[in-house]
């Protein structure tokens, strides 16, 4: 164990914010002021934390780091092992950043139950980091599964007139993707003995296994994603989320299915990754093309860029399973710019909704007017979504559609056709909202932008333009990382071991230590 656990504290310590709104007494007002400003501080500490952490990360090393293991239960061999590497870093990140920014974004929106509204969205802050800083499969799971429980109860309690029917079938599909995942997880475990990811990325199981276990695994990762066509619950959870809820839910929770892909199918499934490559290859090219299709008809603000968020996953898989280290760069990149943007277009839908009540496209139009600041805002990050050069938008499709390229031009080729309907759904968007017919005298009466507000949007406007004209910061820390990917992968190609306990051996102490040694996989099967 390191001298001092960074990770286990930035990944618990909202669950002490937490505590402390659990505590708070008084009349209704006063409670809920101060457990807004609780969540408030809170989570600034954490992203402050995870920013340390982020400075002190040696972008030259491409393994884990900031390393943590105790035992948990060690009759098992199951420990609590925690560590980041260059893929997880930014998904830690983006995590911190978004939630206090949802919770800013919740300040006037929310007025029912605000205490457990804040209570929930720590609890899955706590869960969110847990789940990219694990490095044991159980505790991958437990983090990975529980994010469902405060998301499930944001979407139900705080969400809108259908938000019941959209909370289950949220917790359903998910659910039932997550159980075959956790029977691969114990089939994993009885062939191997072994439960610690950078072991088992390390030496893969038998062929014949890893077609079975890619496939459960896969079931989870998809829908998580969502990739088409188990993308059906993402539009309703979306649309009856409160802002925050789809801020989060967008900005985080999709990514944990290519973080997924990343961290568990391609290191510890090789063979199978390869097999299956081009099955996901074009279910993700149908998924860019057929969703930005979707989004073309949408007159709900909310599902065009639910939809627009399954397109743009599709990228993301695109890019992963080229199994070129460019492709996964842009996969990785994707990610990242899809959490800043799709975040932003949430808020400024949840902007004007707060105003007006409605997400009618159609009871929009000229607010250019009255809200010029809204609308430059607005633009840019439709700009970003629709891949304009000079955003962040742009890099990761760019960077995911050339690894495409170098080994399948068709498929190259049918994907840049998103990017082309991605232009033509977001300037529509932005052409009904912001420069329609000045029909509606209430939205013309809409108030522009104010300091919370802007506060809110402007850190999001910055990210999406900085990293798009200057990404180094964020690349130079992914690359080590994909490429050690790269190379495990390339390793295990072939390199397979019969299904086999793989359990502690029975040692002799080691001089005057107690402690028994374990071997690797690599030399149980020498000797």
């Amino acid at each position: 164990m390191i001298e001092f656990p960074l990770l286990s504290l930035l990944t618990f310590l909202p669950l002490i914010g937490a505590f402390f709104i659990i505590t708070i007494r008084g009349d209704s007002e006063s409670v809920a002021q101060n457990a807004k400003y609780t969540a408030l501080y809170t989570s600034i500490f954490v992203f402050v934390l995870s920013l340390y952490i982020m400075l002190t990360f040696n972008p030259d090393n491409g393994g884990f780091q900031f390393k943590e293991k105790v035992e948990w239960l060690p009759s098992l061999g199951i420990s609590y092992t925690m560590g980041i590497d260059g893929i997880s870093l930014f998904f830690v990140m983006l995590s911190t950043f978004l939630t206090p920014i949802c919770i800013l974004a919740s300040w006037d929106a929310v007025k029912l139950r605000v205490k457990e509204y804040m209570i929930a969205f720590l609890v899955l802050e706590t869960l969110m980091i847990g789940t990219f800083c694990a490095l044991d499969l159980f505790l991958f799971y437990v983090f990975f599964e529980a994010v469902l429980i405060p998301m499930f109860l944001i979407i139900g309690i705080w969400g809108g007139p259908r938000k019941i029917y959209a909370s289950y079938k949220f917790f359903l599909y998910t659910l039932l993707g997550s159980v075959l995942m956790l029977l691969a997880m114990l089939m994993l475990y009885s062939q191997t003995g072994i439960s610690d990811v950078e072991t088992l990325m390390q030496n893969p199981v038998a062929a014949n296994l890893q077609y079975v276990l890619f496939l459960a695994f896969f079931a989870s990762f998809a829908v998580k994603m969502p990739m088409w066509p188990v993308h059906t619950w993402l539009p309703d959870a979306h649309v009856e989320a409160p802002t925050a809820g789809s801020v989060i839910l967008a900005g985080v929770l999709l990514k944990m299915g290519g973080y997924g892909f990343l961290r568990f199918s391609l290191p510890m499934f090789p063979e199978a990754s390869d097999y299956f490559a081009p099955m996901i290859m074009t279910l993700s090219v149908i998924a860019i093309i057929y969703t930005s299709l979707v989004a073309l008809v949408q007159e709900d603000m909310k599902k065009l860029i639910a939809y627009s968020s399954v397109a743009h996953m599709g990228f993301v898989t695109l890019g992963i399973f080229s199994m070129t280290t460019i492709g996964i760069q842009g996969g990785i990149f994707q990610m990242i710019s899809h959490g800043l943007i799709s975040a932003a277009l949430f808020l400024c839908v949840g902007v004007v909704y707060d105003r007006l009540h409605t997400r009618e496209m159609s009871r929009y139009g000229g607010i250019v007017k009255n809200m010029p600041k809204y609308a430059t805002v607005f633009m840019i990050f439709m700009l970003g979504s629709a891949g304009l050069p000079g955003t962040s938008g742009f890099i990761g499709e760019f960077l995911s559609l050339l690894g495409t390229y170098q080994v399948n031009i068709l498929m190259s080729l049918l994907a840049a056709t998103g990017m082309i309907l991605g232009a033509a759904y977001m300037l529509l968007l932005y052409r009904r909202v912001v420069f329609g017919p000045a029909e509606n005298r209430d939205a013309l009466a809409m108030p522009d932008l104010n300091s919370r507000e802007i506060g809110i949007l402007a850190p999001l406007a910055v990210m999406v333009i900085l990293i798009g004209v200057y990404p180094a910061p964020l690349t130079s820390r992914i690359e080590p990382s994909v490429d050690r990917l790269m190379a495990i992968y390339q390793t295990n190609i072939g390199k397979t071991l019969e299904p086999k306990k793989a359990t502690l051996v029975d040692a002799e102490p080691l001089n005057d230590s107690s402690e028994p040694i374990s071997l690797t996989y690599k030399e149980q099967a020498h000797d």
